[in-house]
């Protein structure tokens, strides 16, 4: 509000309006400077904002510790006394293998150990590894109101950080402050890619247009010459939504399109997946997880978690004996999912604690002809470009989330498994906007490790940031599948054909 009026009252010239806008961090800050908001101020486009560190924006994603990347903020942004600001020397992790780093490590209180001086940063983080008082006084989501501008709010399909933190501030805005106009961007886009990159590919996925020049000059300039200086088309979409597997962007009244339909994916017999629930009595599926070796991000050699894993090929997740695979047969039609993606497993476990990490994936035909080639592929990843891979057989990853068991009745108050004592767990993962075309399979993959993106679990109740090695517990997971408890996932479907709209910016 200060900041405004002295705007007003010293840059000559305006024309009484104001707009704000800003990226991540400056994304929180967009969107806290909206509430109450001054009546000069006419626009805002919060951007890849971070709604609630604990509940899926950067530090923890489903009560999980994002440890690599939680890791590099706290050893690249390191606090000091007070100006002029030091140049702090990237973390030397000797290694260009980023897994083996942390695996030799050790325990998330030996990592905590190798952060150089005091970190609050880090500190804080580690220190609070349930949704407690700390990170509820700083969820903004829950402040969103007395609203009184144009909300446009940005965020990324493929963003590692902050892809929960768009979502949920465009629902709570648009249910708290009716009647003013409230849209969403979302793109096929890194964590600020749309402003930093042509957006064009992600790794090995060529999106067929560079959506970033698109969102900047016909999307976002325009939402702000019409609130500023009343230019353009005074009625966007509530929603202009990207489109993968298409390529198309979509544009509907509100966000999930309140015409898709929500459907299980079944888990069946003989790693099968299909709308259809099983009918077996007693059916489950086992894997060992053991800690020691936890499943790697990626398939590949990496010095820290490159932006493309969002999209990164899962063939050799799937034939790891500790991930269970699950697919249909090739689709005869085009299937759209348009919203969240919604385990809904039966479980049960050896251990007191376990990690379900789900993941949901577009299988490419066999018979696909065309190699992939690492043009552009850098600019895209912040950490160059995996191996150059052929697309038969592709397993793309749309979306993959992880979930710490001991939540799964409150994130405040976590509770022990009892060993082998089947229970319900449900999640819901951000939301997708993808198209598995005809010919392409789908496939779920379930996991319990996923490193080094999230800590490892020692599959025992106790407090994981001050864990010892001897907490570490290898464990056998059941995810079970019969008639009376059917394992799958929720998803939100669209109906063909899909009639959504304008298609820009793409080709089909």
């Amino acid at each position: 509000h200060d900041t405004v009026e002295w705007l007003l009252q010293h840059v000559p010239g305006h024309n009484g309006r104001a707009g704000i806008w800003g990226v991540s961090y400056d994304g929180f800050f967009t969107a806290a400077g909206i509430i109450d908001t001054h009546p000069a101020i006419r626009a805002a486009s919060p951007q890849a904002p971070v709604a609630d560190f604990f509940l899926g924006d950067d530090w923890y994603h489903g009560g999980a510790f994002m440890l690599a990347k939680g890791f590099e903020g706290a050893t690249s942004f390191r606090p000091e006394a007070g100006p002029p600001p030091k140049v702090t020397v990237p973390f030397d992790y000797g290694t260009s293998d980023v897994y083996e780093f942390f695996l030799k490590v050790g325990t998330l209180a030996d990592v905590s150990a190798r952060v150089d001086g005091a970190n609050p940063m880090w500190d804080e983080t580690a220190a609070h590894p349930t949704y407690d008082e700390y990170w509820q006084s700083r969820a903004i989501w829950r402040h969103l109101k007395d609203i009184r501008c144009a909300v446009l709010t940005v965020g990324g399909w493929f963003d590692a950080e902050d892809l929960m933190g768009p979502l949920r501030v465009y629902h709570e805005i648009r249910a708290n402050n009716p009647g003013i106009s409230n849209g969403i961007v979302m793109g096929p886009w890194v964590h600020g890619g749309w402003a930093r990159h042509d957006g064009r590919r992600l790794g090995s996925v060529d999106f067929a247009a560079d959506t970033a020049r698109y969102y900047r000059e016909r999307v976002v300039l325009p939402f702000f010459e019409f609130h500023l200086k009343d230019k353009g088309d005074p009625t966007p979409p509530d929603a202009h939504v990207f489109e993968t597997g298409t390529n198309v962007w979509r544009r509907y009244a509100a966000w999930p399109p309140a015409h898709a339909q929500p459907r299980v994916l079944y888990f069946r017999e003989a790693g099968g997946l299909a709308f259809e629930p099983p009918t077996e009595e007693d059916a489950s599926d086992s894997y060992v997880s053991d800690p020691a070796k936890p499943v790697p991000l990626v398939g590949y050699t990496a010095p820290a978690v490159p932006d493309e894993y969002m999209v990164s090929d899962q063939r050799f997740a799937a034939t790891r004996p500790d991930v269970l695979v699950y697919a249909t047969e090739p689709l005869e039609e085009d299937l759209t999912l348009a919203g969240p993606v919604s385990p809904k497993l039966f479980v049960s476990t050896t251990g007191t604690d376990s990690d379900w990490v789900v993941k949901l994936i577009d299988v490419y035909p066999p018979d696909r002809s065309e190699p992939a080639d690492d043009h552009g592929a850098a600019a895209a990843n912040d950490v160059g470009p995996p191996p150059v891979v052929v697309l038969p057989g592709y397993q793309q990853l749309v979306r993959g989330w992880p979930f710490r068991g001991k939540f799964r009745k409150s994130f405040e108050q976590p509770e022990p498994f009892v060993p082998e004592v089947i229970e319900a767990l449900t999640f819901t993962m951000p939301d997708v906007n993808h198209v598995f075309r005809r010919g392409h399979r789908v496939m779920v993959q379930v996991q319990s490790t996923w490193f080094p993106l999230m800590d490892r679990n020692p599959q025992t109740f106790v407090n994981i940031p001050t864990a010892k090695p001897e907490d570490f517990k290898s464990a056998t997971q059941h995810v079970i599948r019969s008639r009376t408890q059917p394992s799958g996932v929720e998803v939100h479907v669209l109906p063909a054909p899909v009639n959504a709209g304008a298609n820009e910016g793409g080709s089909s």
